[in-house]
């Protein structure tokens, strides 16, 4: 679905990306872990053609994406990132129909109104759409977008993706659990799913495969069994690890 071959990115003379390689899969949830600073946001914004990197290629569907047009990228894929701010006073479902803007003018644009209603369901905000967006918690806001991102792929043709930033972030437990099984059952419709993610316990429920990134390059990627050992987490961390009934401890104090 989406492809990362070599991917190095600078900002003078520092790497943000150095060499990174990875390919994201229709059907599955790749979620992307690693300390602060690793490169994981860096990382979703180069393979979602927000930045383009200083070498190396990033491909969707086989297509570089330079040869993408921006209306056709965004009909087949969706970003959340960790803040979305507002210029102007909107109601949640006015937000969330945001995502059918690149679908004027084509036949798709008929369902607006029904791929509004099913994205805002699956998210868990259909409750919320007649209130004013910047009266929302920050964790509602949250479900908003990735209500938004879900409007903005309804209709795609082939394969798409959806690539989200933390966004389990500002969420309390329940709709943290909430919203991860909701991407593992879009990932079981075929939506090829990247999650940026910074507790390894809700990577290890919700991925398919992870891939640890550290000091900007991607030092593991598999299945979580086979990633998230404690032995290994340790070295990445600088922190040890315990595993509980098959929860990760970290070793505090």
């Amino acid at each position: 679905m989406i492809e990362a071959r070599d991917v190095t990115l600078t900002a003078g003379p520092r790497r943000l990306l150095d060499g990174v390689t990875l390919g994201l899969q229709a059907g599955e949830v790749l979620a992307v872990v690693g300390p602060n600073g690793a490169g994981k946001s860096t990382l979703l914004r180069v393979l979602s053609g927000e930045l383009r990197p200083r070498s190396g290629e990033v491909a969707m569907l086989g297509r570089p994406l330079r040869d993408w047009p921006a209306a056709a990228m965004a009909r087949s894929r969706a970003v959340v990132s960790q803040q979305v701010g507002l210029a102007f006073p909107m109601r949640v479902a006015e937000v969330v129909a945001l995502g059918r803007l690149p679908w004027a003018g084509t036949p798709e644009a008929g369902r607006d109104g029904q791929a509004v209603s099913a994205a805002m369901a699956s998210a868990g905000v259909a409750h919320l759409g007649a209130q004013a967006y910047a009266t929302l918690s920050g964790g509602e806001r949250q479900r908003v977008q990735v209500a938004r991102a879900l409007a903005q792929l309804d209709g795609a043709a082939g394969p798409a993706a959806l690539l989200l930033d933390e966004p389990t972030a500002s969420l309390d437990v329940r709709h943290a659990s909430g919203l991860l099984s909701v991407l593992r059952r879009l990932a079981g419709q075929g939506l090829a799913i990247l999650v940026v993610l910074h507790d390894l316990n809700e990577a290890s429920f919700v991925a398919d495969r992870v891939a640890v990134m550290q000091a900007a390059r991607c030092i593991a990627l598999g299945p979580p069994r086979q990633v998230l050992r404690p032995e290994f987490l340790e070295k990445v961390y600088g922190l040890g690890f315990h595993d509980r009934d098959g929860a990760l401890v970290p070793a505090f104090g």
